[in-house]
C-alpha cells in the first residue's frame, strides 16, 4: 500500500491558567492513498486536534505541537515554514470542516470561494477557474450548478452548502481528505447522499481519506480501518470488520453496545457510566479504568498499545481476561 501519511508519537497541548491541557498524547496512524480511515470517539477526545495539528491550525498560544512527527510523503510537517504548510494546506491536503456556515464566507458567493482556491494553488485565471468552479459543482450532485455558484451560502440548504465545501475541498485534487463530522446535522436521506459523493470521488482521484466521526454507522459503511480515541490517546485499531466483530478494549465494546437498533427498547439502550477524566489531571494509569467494569490493580500502570494479531492493536492490559470472560459467558 501507498502510505501518505504518518503520524508517530503526535503530541498537541494547551497551556491553560489551571495547569496543560493533553489534547493529542501520543496519537500514531497511517493513512494510505485510496483508503479511509476511520477516528472516532466522544466529544473532546482529541479527533479534531488530531486534524488541526496535521493542517497547523493549532492556535499558538495557547495551543502547541509539543513532540512528534507528522510526515506526508515523507516530509515532516512539523519543520516546514508557515508559507510551506500554505502551500500544503487545500493543495495536497484539504479539509471539509463540521459546519459549513461558519466554513463559507458569508459575502462571497460560493463560485468566488471555491474559484479562489483554484487561481491561489493552480495558477488559472478568473474564467478557467470559475468554470472549474461550476463543474466541481456539477460533480458533487448540485443541481443548476451554474447557478448555485453565484449563490452565497445562506441562500443554500444545509445538504447544499456541504456539498460546497467538498467542491471546493477538491478543488485541487489534495493526496489527503480529512472530513470532520461531514453528516453532522443533516438528515438521514442528505447524509447518505453526502457519503455518496465522498466515496466517488475517492474512487475517482485516488485520495486518502481521514474520516472524523462519532457515527459508527458511517465508520462501518465508509472505513477501511479504525482508529478509536478516548482521552487524548488511541484506545484500539483494527480494519473495519474485526473492530466490530471483535473488539477488544472495554471502551469500544462500550460504543458499539450503545448503538440501537431497530428493535431497541428505549429502557434496553446500553450506556457507559461515568465522565471522562480531567485532560488536565489524567491519572497515571488507564484514564477509561473508573469507567470500566473489567479495571484490576494493573490498571493503575501506564497502559501501553498491545499488538493482537495483525495490524489489530490495543491499549489494555486486561484485554485477554476480557475475551476470556466474554466467552465464558456466551457458553
Amino acid at each position: 500500500m501507498n502510505t501518505i501519511l504518518r503520524v508517530n508519537d503526535l503530541k498537541t497541548y494547551f497551556d491553560i491558567e489551571g495547569g496543560v491541557v493533553r489534547a493529542v498524547d501520543g496519537v500514531s496512524f497511517e493513512v494510505e492513498a485510496g483508503r479511509t480511515l476511520g477516528i472516532v470517539g466522544e466529544s473532546g477526545c482529541g479527533k479534531s486536534m488530531t486534524a488541526y495539528s496535521i493542517l497547523g491550525l493549532i492556535p499558538t498560544p495557547p495551543g502547541r505541537v509539543a513532540g512528534g512527527e507528522i510526515l506526508f510523503e515523507d516530509r515532516d510537517l512539523l519543520k516546514l515554514s508557515s508559507r510551506e504548510i500554505r502551500g500544503i494546506r487545500g493543495n495536497d491536503i484539504a479539509m471539509i470542516f463540521q459546519e459549513p456556515m461558519t466554513s463559507l464566507n458569508p459575502v462571497f458567493t460560493v463560485g468566488e470561494q471555491i474559484a479562489e482556491a483554484i487561481r491561489l494553488h493552480r495558477g488559472a485565471d478568473r474564467k478557467e477557474a470559475w468554470r472549474r468552479a461550476v463543474e466541481l459543482l456539477e460533480l458533487v450532485d448540485i443541481p443548476l450548478p451554474e447557478e448555485r455558484a453565484a449563490n452565497y451560502p445562506h441562500e443554500l440548504s444545509g445538504g447544499m452548502r456541504q456539498r460546497a465545501m467538498i467542491a471546493m475541498a477538491i478543488s485541487c485534487e489534495p493526496k489527503l481528505l480529512i472530513a470532520d463530522e461531514p453528516t453532522t446535522a443533516l438528515d438521514v436521506t442528505i447524509q447518505a447522499q453526502i457519503l455518496d459523493v465522498l466515496r466517488r470521488l475517492q474512487d475517482e482521484l485516488g485520495m486518502g481519506l481521514m474520516l472524523i466521526t462519532h457515527d459508527l454507522g458511517i465508520v462501518a459503511e465508509m472505513a477501511h480501518e479504525v482508529l478509536v480515541m478516548y482521552a487524548g490517546q488511541v484506545v484500539e485499531q483494527a480494519d473495519v470488520k474485526t473492530l466490530f466483530t471483535h473488539p477488544h478494549h472495554p471502551y469500544t465494546r462500550g460504543l458499539l453496545a450503545s448503538v440501537p437498533t431497530m428493535t431497541t427498547e428505549t429502557e434496553d439502550l446500553s450506556t457507559i457510566e461515568g465522565t471522562v477524566p480531567d485532560p488536565v489531571d489524567y491519572p497515571e494509569g488507564c484514564r477509561f479504568a473508573a469507567r470500566c467494569d473489567f479495571a484490576a490493580d494493573a490498571c493503575a500502570r501506564p497502559q501501553a498499545l498491545q499488538d493482537v494479531e495483525g495490524r489489530h492493536v490495543v491499549r489494555c492490559g486486561e484485554w485477554q481476561r476480557v475475551m476470556r470472560e466474554e466467552a465464558l459467558q456466551q457458553s
